[in-house]
């Protein structure tokens, strides 16, 4: 009860002060959390190669917004938020893929502003998300509230969900997921990350093989001042082919270049290198492992 209060009263504020609250609390969070910080600096320098103090701020910052927009963009109506996408860059692939009658599997890194991808393309056409609960169980009912509006549904991260997924594909419509969120036991491979072991998860170069797909990546920059997002598509650089593995290293690759691209709005932050409990080390373990 407490929780959605908080959120309901934070939906009600513009855009820019959640942006400038949300910079303020993520200093507060680096400096408290030893462990974030730990994760935020290996990641970030394992990504560059070197130390960019400037990056870092930015990166603090930005990860402090991400988390103070999610009330306006789960509770204020979806056209406001739709509306807040200040351009579009690459739609044309978008439209060419509708027009070609193909089902299109939109891949978002958590980079910017995921959470608007999906409910700005709901606006256009049915898409169906692939989500996980959030490990506060207060924030289900808002997150599902937010996230199954328009033309969106979602489809949970289990056998019931993949087939929603391929179902909605061999529709010729549209499915959206997280292709960096660390997968569970029997979910993901060993797959290069910057250059370190990432256990990796396989739905999304599986769901590549469904006939007459088209893969799009997408991701929405968080604009200063909250002036709000510009929106990008773009095709990947290569082609995801090969086993599960190449397909999957394929697409890790994808998404280092989408990163590198902006990464002061990456949340480094997210233990992308953990192991999950049960799944054996990479073969050539450079200290992936926690």
């Amino acid at each position: 009860m407490f929780t959605e209060l908080i959120f309901r009263v934070l939906s009600r504020l513009p855009l820019a002060w959640l942006h400038r609250l949300g910079g303020w609390a993520g200093w507060v969070v680096y400096r408290l959390d030893a462990g974030y910080r730990r994760r935020l600096h290996d990641n970030l320098y394992r990504a560059l190669g070197r130390e960019d103090g400037a990056v870092l701020r930015a990166a603090v910052r930005e990860a402090g917004r991400q988390a103070l927009e999610l009330p306006w963009l789960w509770l204020r109506p979806v056209e406001e938020v739709a509306a807040s996408v200040q351009r579009v860059e690459g739609w044309q692939l978008v439209e060419d893929a509708v027009e070609g009658g193909a089902g299109i599997l939109f891949l978002t890194p958590h980079l910017g502003c995921f959470e608007i991808t999906g409910q700005y393309l709901a606006t256009h056409m049915p898409i169906t998300a692939l989500y996980r609960p959030p490990r506060k169980a207060a924030l289900q009912p808002l997150m599902e509230a937010g996230r199954t509006r328009g033309q969106m549904s979602t489809a949970p991260a289990d056998l019931s969900g993949v087939r929603k997924l391929v179902k909605a594909l061999r529709s010729n419509q549209a499915v959206g997921m997280l292709p960096d969120q660390a997968p569970g036991v029997g979910e993901g491979v060993w797959a290069p990350f910057f250059r370190r072991p990432a256990w990796t998860m396989t739905l999304a170069a599986r769901m590549a093989e469904v006939k007459g797909v088209r893969v799009i990546y997408t991701w929405a920059e968080r604009l200063p001042r909250g002036q709000g997002y510009v929106l990008r598509f773009s095709l990947g650089r290569e082609d995801i082919a090969g086993d599960t593995v190449a397909r999957c290293a394929a697409i890790n690759r994808d998404i280092e270049h989408l990163i590198l691209s902006c990464p002061q709005q990456y949340l480094w932050g997210y233990d992308r290198y953990k192991r999950p409990k049960g799944v054996p080390p990479p073969a050539a373990d450079d200290g992936a492992q926690r």
